[in-house]
């Protein structure tokens, strides 16, 4: 069994190419993919995507603010009732991008270590995003205490130190469909480098679809072209990597 580890099914296409959440879990069955962690991105976004996936015990869920919308509204009593939620099992997706919004520096900040403090507070791990914030990230995981609740670094796209940083914290990896392409070598030799044991596989959908999907809208069910990646770069089984995979997330998110 495969676990899509970080999705957002409430951005797919339901117009041209799913006929509803079931339509897209069943696609994902097929392929061996029999559980989901559907990721909020914004407090208003988030009653919407829980009634969504409210049919499907096998979807959880998490809620958090982007680092790319934290101009969206925010109220912390509002994140901390969602948060509580029995279905919800981390807080995120959080963190910082520099990339795309470096004028919003400062208030993702703000943002970030609010949502740190409350998974500390609430023992729940979380799922960050970072993109041309290394430093930022780990200082603000650091003096927050995040090893205390853990989490992962999705869609990881950093170097070794980073990544090995984030392990010291006690952090999972997760890979996206970015490892199959054609240049991300930097990636694959990060990959290559880091123990099965603390890694985890998404899809990030709809975004970022695998190779040979590339161009397409990606789903769930493709998350099991990035663990037969995986496999092949690390020369252990597509076996190993579901089993060693599915463990991880449920060590991390359903302890």
């Amino acid at each position: 069994m495969f676990v899509d580890s970080h999705c957002h099914l409430d951005k797919l296409d339901y117009d041209e190419l799913h006929n509803g959440v079931a339509d897209v879990l069943d696609k994902a069955s097929q392929a061996n993919v029999n559980a989901f962690l559907s990721v909020g991105c914004t407090l208003d976004s988030f009653p919407h995507m829980m009634e969504m996936i409210e049919p499907f015990p096998n979807v959880h869920a998490s809620v958090g603010v982007h680092p790319l919308d934290v101009e969206s509204d925010f109220s912390l009593d509002t994140l901390r009732r969602f948060a509580s939620m029995p279905r919800v099992v981390a807080v995120g997706e959080t963190g910082l991008d520099y990339h795309y919004q470096p004028e919003t520096a400062d208030l993702q900040k703000l943002r970030f270590t609010q949502q740190v403090d409350l998974a500390v507070e609430l023992n729940k791990p979380l799922i960050i995003h970072t993109r041309n914030a290394r430093q930022d990230t780990l200082d603000i995981l650091r003096k927050g205490g995040a090893d205390k609740c853990g989490g992962v670094i999705h869609c990881f796209t950093e170097d070794l130190d980073f990544a090995h940083a984030a392990l010291e914290l006690g952090f999972y990896i997760s890979i996206s469909g970015i490892v199959t392409f054609r240049q991300a070598n930097e990636l694959k030799e990060v990959v290559k480098q880091l123990p099965l044991e603390r890694l985890l596989i998404e899809t990030d959908s709809p975004y970022l679809a695998p190779v040979p999907h590339r161009g397409k809208q990606n789903q769930p069910a493709y998350v099991v072209e990035v663990a037969a990646y995986i496999a092949q770069l690390k020369g252990v089984s597509l076996a190993e990597v579901a089993q060693k995979t599915t463990q991880n997330f449920a060590d991390l998110f359903l302890r």
